[in-house]
């Protein structure tokens, strides 16, 4: 069976995107994320719903050397057939949160968002099969002529070298919705030009960007502070971003 290898799995949109894989295609899965402690309800509960290959594989997308580990731990398990062939890989994983720095040294965002997961698929395209897919959780947030760019925050100049050092050396730091809607629209971005790459060579891999709007309930708000989180859950937020016109989506 096919091999799906998804970060931020265990879940919101992840582990419904897990249930669906599994369910519908018979997929095995791969789930990759931060805390194996985490992760183990998730894969226990998928091995027992569908009875489907699950593995959990440590991975810190805002970590450089923990997607490099993770990665040469995929290839690894791929070569000795404990993992079926990759079908796909889903970047989903991802955070909007106050200023910080990975251990890398780079903007937390940008570099979770982002940068862990430009590696991740770069160390690993050559491993997704024919007629594969890599597909990326992105937002429209940087598109300044929609609700949804108004609220969050115009995208900046898309600088990865600026952006991952963004507010160091006493530097203004951007605000953090603008963070968030810069980091996603480099991956819209990649997303494109991986996907002119792949055409060029021949490849029947597919590159696609995938907005699913704001979704309530997926504790992607996790970095904010508490009073934002809760609003953010409830009806009357959803009902109100609804008529403003901001893009809703669910799990």
């Amino acid at each position: 069976m096919p091999t799906v290898l998804i970060t931020g799995g265990h879940g919101g949109i992840g582990l419904e995107a897990c249930r669906n894989l599994a369910s519908r295609y018979g997929a095995n899965l791969v789930l990759a994320g931060r805390s194996m402690e985490r992760m183990e309800p998730a894969v226990r509960d998928l091995q027992t719903a569908y009875e489907v290959g699950v593995n959990a594989l440590e991975m810190d997308t805002s970590s450089l050397p923990s997607v490099r580990s993770a990665t040469a731990k995929c290839r690894a398990m791929l070569d000795s057939g404990e993992i079926d062939p990759l079908q796909a890989i889903i970047c989903n994983a991802g955070v909007r949160g106050p200023l910080s720095y990975s251990v890398d040294g780079f903007e937390q965002t940008f570099a979770t968002n982002c940068l862990g997961h430009f590696l991740l698929v770069e160390l690993l395209i050559d491993r997704v099969a024919d007629h594969g897919r890599v597909v990326f959780t992105v937002s429209g947030t940087h598109d300044p002529d929609t609700m949804d760019g108004r609220m969050v925050g115009k995208a900046a100049e898309p600088d990865a070298v600026a952006l991952a050092h963004n507010g160091k050396n006493g530097g203004e730091p951007l605000p953090d919705g603008v963070r968030y809607s810069t980091s996603k629209l480099c991956m819209v971005l990649y997303a494109y030009e991986l996907d002119r790459r792949l055409r060029r060579s021949g490849s029947s891999i597919a590159s696609i960007a995938f907005d699913p709007g704001s979704t309530p309930g997926t504790g992607f708000l996790r970095g904010m502070p508490g009073p934002v989180r809760w609003l953010n859950d409830t009806p009357f937020m959803n009902w109100v971003l609804k008529r403003v016109g901001v893009t809703m989506g669910s799990v």
